[in-house]
């Protein structure tokens, strides 16, 4: 499972650190629904704005690293990211959580999502069934599709990893609890994660902390 932690390094700015996002603009109005219905304009020009920036940055060791386990064992990447450097690091199984910024989706029909790549969307930007075309984000509020075969991918782990996650944000937060008794678990990040099972701390950022998990479990 995977967090803001692993893609800061490779540029992507975050919301909860100090010097992330949420200094810069309220939560309130560029992450719900509400917030969009009330300034759709603001919202689409903030993810225009991300995504930009996402077409800047490059995915970095952390990320390849965990495409290099692949040699050796099934990864499967439950990642809170709205980013594509998993992929883009030639990871295989990524799902994402929060949505993605390289997609689009109706306003309407929350299934009927769209590649959009580095494009910005804008009023006016149709989606097939004639709606106006928004982020494909799950903001605050809304449901998360995905968190049921995340925990399915959970229950099924042998080997359970936390990235770059302040463990807070729920319902993904929750999945550690899906892992099964006896199951070993690692959590990469160099602040403090609150866990409520043993765990094996690597207490260090994404690119030193993945490379020294990922040569360990390697052998």
């Amino acid at each position: 499972m995977t967090g803001a932690g692993i893609s800061a390094e490779s540029g992507i700015s975050t919301f909860r650190d100090s010097d992330g996002l949420w200094e810069h603009y309220r939560v309130e109005d560029v992450a719900t629904h509400e917030a969009y219905e009330r300034n759709p304009e603001l919202v689409l020009n903030f993810y225009n704005e991300r995504r930009r920036q996402l077409f800047q940055a490059q995915s970095n060791e952390a990320h390849r690293q965990l495409v290099r386990l692949e040699e050796k064992y099934d990864v499967r990447i439950v990642t809170q990211n709205i980013d594509d450097l998993h992929e883009r690091a030639g990871s295989t199984h990524v799902l994402h959580l929060h949505g993605e910024l390289t997609k689009g989706r109706s306003d309407r029909n929350p299934n009927l999502i769209v590649d959009i790549g580095d494009r910005d969307i804008h009023l006016g930007d149709l989606a097939p069934d004639g709606t106006q075309l928004r982020p494909h984000i799950v903001w605050f509020g809304e449901a998360v599709p995905n968190i049921e075969p995340a925990a399915v991918l959970c229950e099924e782990a042998d080997i359970f990893v936390v990235v770059g996650t302040s463990m807070a944000v729920y319902p993904a937060a929750g999945l550690i609890h899906y892992v099964q008794h006896g199951v070993p678990c690692y959590v990469v990040d160099p602040k403090e994660v609150p866990v409520s099972r043993p765990v094996t701390f690597v207490k260090d950022v994404a690119t030193r902390g993945v490379t020294q998990l990922v040569n360990m479990l390697m052998q």
